[in-house]
C-alpha cells in the first residue's frame, strides 16, 4: 500500500513505510521466501532496505554498489557506483575483496587484476583516500596492479576497478552519456552524406551490434554487493529490456 519515493530521504522513509514493495521484498529475501530481489526504484531506498530489513554479510562495513563495465578487452568490474559517496580506506580494501571474488566466481575471471582509480599511474599520486588505500591494496594478497587513470579503465588494464561512491557514480554517469553522444553524431554525419548513407546500409548489421554493445540495458542492473542476500539494482531509466537483463 506504500512506495518509497525518488525524492524521500532513503533510510526514514524505509523505516517509517513498511508496506512499501521494496521493504516488503527484501523481507521476503531475508525470510529466504525468495531467493533474489531486483529493483529499478530509488537506490538509495534500496541500500537503506537492504541494511535495515537485510543486513550485511558478517564484517562488511558498508555495501558496495557494482556493475560490468565494457572495455577494449571484454568488460571489468567496477565498484562502488554510488551506495558511499563518502569513503574510508577500509571500505575500498573491502570493495577490492568483495570484487576480486565477486570476478573469480561470477565472471570466471581466473586471478583478477584489481586497479583502484586515482589522477596518475604512479604509486603516491591520488588524493589522500587513494594514497592512505593503495599499501592497505598492495598488502592484501590479491593481485592488485596499482592506480588506473580515466583512460586505463575503458583500455582494460584491470578486472575489478575500485573507487568511491562518488567519483564511481561520475565515471558511469559519463560513459552512457558519452556512448550515447558518440552514436547520435555518427548518425547526424551520415544523413547529412548521401555517399556515406549508402555505406551505413552495408554497415548497418555493424553498427547494430556496436549500439548493442554499448547499451546499459543489455546488463540491467548490477549486485549490491556485502548484504546479505542476492539484491540487484537496475537504472531508474530501466524499459523492459533492462528488466529483463537485470533479472536475468
Amino acid at each position: 500500500s506504500q512506495v518509497l519515493g525518488m525524492k524521500e530521504k532513503p533510510a526514514a522513509a524505509a523505516r517509517k513505510k513498511k508496506d512499501a514493495s521494496m521493504v516488503v521484498g527484501i523481507k521476503l529475501l531475508k525470510q529466504r521466501q525468495v531467493d533474489a530481489f531486483v529493483s529499478a526504484g530509488n537506490s538509495g531506498a534500496v541500500l537503506a532496505s537492504a541494511i535495515l530489513y537485510l543486513g550485511r554479510i558478517k564484517g562488511v562495513k558498508r555495501p558496495a554498489l557494482s556493475s560490468v563495465f565494457l572495455t577494449r578487452k571484454g568488460s571489468c568490474f567496477l565498484l562502488d557506483l554510488g551506495a558511499n559517496t563518502d569513503c574510508r580506506p577500509e571500505y575500498l580494501l573491502q570493495f577490492a575483496l568483495m570484487g576480486s571474488v565477486y570476478a573469480q566466481r561470477v565472471l570466471g575471471v581466473k586471478n583478477p587484476r584489481v586497479a583502484i582509480v586515482s589522477s596518475g599511474e604512479e604509486e603516491g599520486k591520488g588524493n589522500e583516500l587513494v594514497k592512505e588505500t593503495y599499501p592497505l591494496l598492495k598488502a592484501s594478497g590479491i593481485n592488485f596492479v596499482g592506480n588506473a587513470e580515466g583512460k586505463d579503465i575503458p583500455a582494460g588494464l584491470a578486472d575489478v576497478v575500485v573507487t568511491d561512491g562518488f567519483t564511481g557514480n561520475v565515471i558511469a554517469k559519463l560513459s552512457e552519456g558519452v556512448a550515447a553522444f558518440m552514436l547520435d553524431i555518427i548518425k547526424e554525419e551520415i544523413k547529412s552524406r548521401p555517399l556515406a548513407t549508402l555505406g551505413a546500409l552495408l554497415a548497418k548489421p555493424a553498427f547494430a551490434q556496436v549500439r548493442k554493445r554499448l547499451d546499459w540495458r543489455e546488463y540491467g542492473g548490477g549486485p549490491l554487493l556485502g548484504v546479505d542476500g542476492i539484491v540487484i539494482v537496475a537504472h531508474g531509466r530501466s524499459d523492459s529490456l533492462a528488466i529483463k537483463n537485470a533479472i536475468r
